[in-house]
């Protein structure tokens, strides 16, 4: 077997160069649209493998020779094929740093093979053979290259947290207290409405809903949020809003001087010939533009954040985390399986990313130990549970979707930095 020297990680050159130097042709900002961030850590990892290859030991046991990525493979599922962790993804891609500038793009059709140097292992785009020198492909800045029908791989699959990107949202309780409220629908015989509808809501009063330039003019529309309480604390953590749908501001909000009887509270429409002139608030018009449930009297708005990219990039967190199950996401669900969404109490503030990947761990339990001379009351440890990856941290909670278990989770179980 020819061996591979640390040298030759700068010769290394993969099918992959096409479309790297077409993405380096791109616009810095088209270039962020597309990629996702680079940390320096992982930087440094990926530099020390492309040197050094990993160990046997970090391979997963039934690690195949090669593979060819295929669609609807993830970054996650491919990691997973080759080493024991998956979140060490920049030590499986770490040997091709010099010829894959952003090692989270890996396409459909994509050749792996694995060269076993003694007890180090080495990533490579083809397979090597004995006596030729791997092909170096070269192109003009004036090449272009598509990749036809495929883009980059999803670290995991998009549809499992699309739903959690837009529509939970965690906030305190003021700022749910202060925004503006569903007043009455366009429709006076229904107590509902759906897409297509006509509402009116209106903003505290020193915060009117008003329309201008500036202002927002896309929201969403909540429910009253859910109190996520602390397991080990028992502190408010925030509210979690439930997402009901979107509208559109026609009309803000205004006056109007109408003849009313301030005879009674609050005024009623007047008698003939009585009633004095008084101003009215008249609530902003909304549209609504879509809708997961039917909107009603008393749903608050709350702007559309801009859109983002979101990159999910697995990793370990750089400080230790030890966090908490807050809540298991879905009506009347007490348990969380694979691919299920559950909430931590650990935030943005805590150092919690998106891509962080922690450990499962389930809760021991306490029992009496009748063995002995005297009955003591012990805890068992706590054991491994599986792996979850954080995908959208809020101030003091965050998003965490269950990527592997063995048992069921539930409120108050722990998640570590994975070892």
């Amino acid at each position: 077997m020819k061996r591979f020297f640390p040298g030759a990680a700068r010769t290394l050159v993969l099918p992959l160069r096409l479309l790297a130097a077409a993405l380096a042709s791109l616009p810095a900002q088209a270039q962020q649209g597309v990629h996702s961030p680079v940390t320096a850590e992982q930087h440094a990892t990926a530099q020390q493998v492309a040197e050094a290859g990993v160990p046997l030991s970090a391979l997963a046991p039934d690690a195949p020779d090669g593979y060819t990525v295929r669609r609807g493979d993830t970054l996650w599922g491919i990691s997973g094929r080759f080493l024991r962790s998956p979140w060490r993804w920049p030590e499986l891609w770490g040997m091709n740093l010099r010829d894959i500038r952003n090692p989270h793009l890996i396409y459909p059709g994509q050749q792996l093979y694995l060269e076993r140097v003694g007890g180090r292992v080495f990533l490579r785009a083809r397979r090597a053979v004995e006596g030729q020198p791997v092909d170096t492909v070269r192109v003009s800045p004036r090449n272009r290259a598509e990749v036809l029908g495929a883009g980059p791989l999803p670290t995991l699959q998009p549809h499992l947290i699309e739903p959690f990107l837009t529509e939970p949202l965690v906030v305190d309780d003021d700022t749910f207290q202060r925004a503006p409220r569903i007043v009455a629908l366009g429709n006076q015989d229904r107590v509902l409405a759906v897409k297509g509808d006509r509402a009116y809501a209106r903003g505290p009063a020193d915060a009117p809903l008003l329309s201008g330039p500036g202002r927002p003019t896309d929201f969403r529309v909540f429910r009253t949020a859910k109190a996520l309480k602390d397991p080990v604390s028992g502190d408010i953590l925030g509210y979690e809003g439930q997402y009901v749908g979107q509208a559109s501001l026609a009309r803000g909000e205004s006056e109007s001087e109408e003849v009313v009887d301030q005879r009674f509270t609050p005024p009623r429409l007047p008698a003939a010939g009585e009633g004095t002139l008084r101003r009215l608030p008249v609530p902003a018009t909304v549209d609504i533009v879509g809708s997961k449930e039917e909107v009603r009297a008393g749903d608050r708005l709350l702007p559309e954040p801009p859109r983002e990219y979101r990159g999910y990039v697995p990793h370990a967190p750089e400080q230790p985390v030890d966090a908490r199950v807050v809540s298991v996401h879905g009506n009347s669900v007490r348990y969380a399986g694979q691919n299920q969404v559950v909430v931590i109490n650990k935030g943005l503030r805590d150092g919690v990313q998106s891509g962080h990947v922690l450990a499962l761990l389930s809760t021991g339990p306490r029992l009496l130990d009748k063995t002995g001379e005297k009955r003591e009351l012990i805890k068992l440890p706590d054991e491994r549970n599986g792996l979850a990856m954080v995908f959208r941290p809020f101030d003091r909670v965050s998003y965490v979707l269950v990527m592997e278990i063995t048992n069921p989770v539930q409120v108050g179980d722990k998640l570590v930095s994975p070892r």
